[in-house]
């Protein structure tokens, strides 16, 4: 244990023991006594000095002993910290997963000497500020992202996520890391959607005997079903990030459009059409629910929605009017079932005929949801 007995002479005499061992020790045990917090004022600075000492020590050892009993110490001074962080990685490593003095400017020169090793316990760090996370992303190395991505402990900016979706996207790895973090940003989510289906595209290309237009078809359902249950999860100004960004990468089509209307979010379609439109959400609002449907007809054609959708946008805003869910099990798929058998009709009795694909569209979604059960037998 140092004690106020143990001088300068002392110190230099432990330093110069040819036993590495003995040095080793001593190591060990001042920095345990630090870590007690039970030094004066004049021992801790010794300690101190001590430690300044044997971070030079050119036994990797006695640097080891140093850096395993200090590195959960907040006191320790930082310059001993950032020399320890720097050292080979048996040294470094401890002092890097646990140390609470190293700050995010010292982490981020250590992430850029392009260590994986110590880069990838960074990543793992209880927690990771935005600044180190941007450093890591940067790094584009696909093992320590992935660790980043997956500490719940980082806290990582959209923009940094969106860099790695850009990157390194189309790695399963970084995808199964994305999808498993608590919260993603919406916009982030969307591209993660759209690089996963497209990724889809190229692997079921050469089982699937589909002309190209029918594969195109069958992924941008796909997409546009998984695009829509994030707008679901989301609101306010999450929902009108993610329909701009819709528009600017042209995914933002009359088919997601009027699908949206099928599933009942109308909240989509009416920040889409605002969108489209060039005016506030809260504006199309009032437009799409003119009681003479004026409003509606006038902002889906400002909006660029071809005329022959207008019966079926029509028919499902009065559904959206007429029904709620009713809280029970598949309450969702029943609303939709009523949706497009509206649709259907609107169409019928306006002695209008649908496209081939546009009725092969909504047939096959009416197939998909099941049969109204008897009446009384909802839960």
């Amino acid at each position: 244990m140092v004690s106020n007995v143990l001088s300068h002479s002392d110190v230099a005499e432990l330093l110069s023991d040819p036993s590495v061992a003995k040095r080793a020790e001593t190591a060990r045990k001042i920095a345990a006594d630090f870590d007690r917090g039970s030094l004066t004022d004049a021992e801790k600075g010794l300690a101190e000095e001590i430690f300044r000492l044997m971070v030079k020590d050119a036994e990797v050892r006695v640097r080891e002993a140093l850096a395993n009993n200090l590195k959960s110490n907040p006191l320790v001074p930082r310059d001993v910290a950032v020399s320890l962080a720097k050292d080979v990685n048996s040294v470094a490593l401890p002092i890097l997963e646990s140390s609470e003095v190293l700050t995010d400017e010292d982490l981020v020169e250590i992430i850029s000497q392009h260590d994986t090793d110590k880069q990838s316990v960074i990543a793992g760090r209880p927690n990771v500020s935005e600044t180190v996370s941007e450093a890591i992303v940067e790094t584009q190395n696909e093992e320590v992202v992935k660790r980043l991505v997956s500490n719940p402990g980082a806290e990582i900016s959209e923009g940094s996520l969106g860099k790695v979706v850009e990157t390194l996207g189309d790695r399963d790895s970084i995808q199964d890391a994305m999808v498993r973090r608590p919260r993603l940003p919406v916009t982030v989510s969307e591209r993660l959607v759209t690089l996963v289906s497209e990724n889809m595209r190229a692997q079921i290309e050469g089982k699937l005997d589909l002309a190209p237009a029918a594969m195109a078809d069958l992924v941008m359902q796909i997409r546009e079903r998984a695009v829509l249950s994030l707008s679901i999860e989301s609101g306010g100004d999450e929902l009108v990030q993610l329909v701009t960004q819709l528009r600017k990468k042209k995914r933002l089509t009359p088919s997601i459009i009027i699908r949206s209307l099928c599933v009942g979010d109308l909240a989509f379609f009416e920040t889409a059409i605002g969108e489209l439109a060039g005016i506030s959400a809260a504006n199309a609002r009032e437009l799409i629910h003119d009681d003479g449907g004026l409003g509606l007809r006038a902002v889906s054609e400002r909006a660029g929605i071809a005329r022959k959708y207008f019966p079926a946008i029509r028919a499902a805003v009065d559904v959206a009017r007429e029904t709620e869910y009713d809280g029970g099990e598949h309450d969702r798929e029943r609303y939709s079932r009523r949706m497009i058998e509206r649709i259907l009709t609107q169409y019928g009795d306006l002695g209008v005929d649908l496209e081939a694909d546009d009725l092969d569209y909504l047939l096959n979604k009416m197939d998909g949801l099941p049969i109204d059960p008897p009446k009384g037998s909802r839960g």
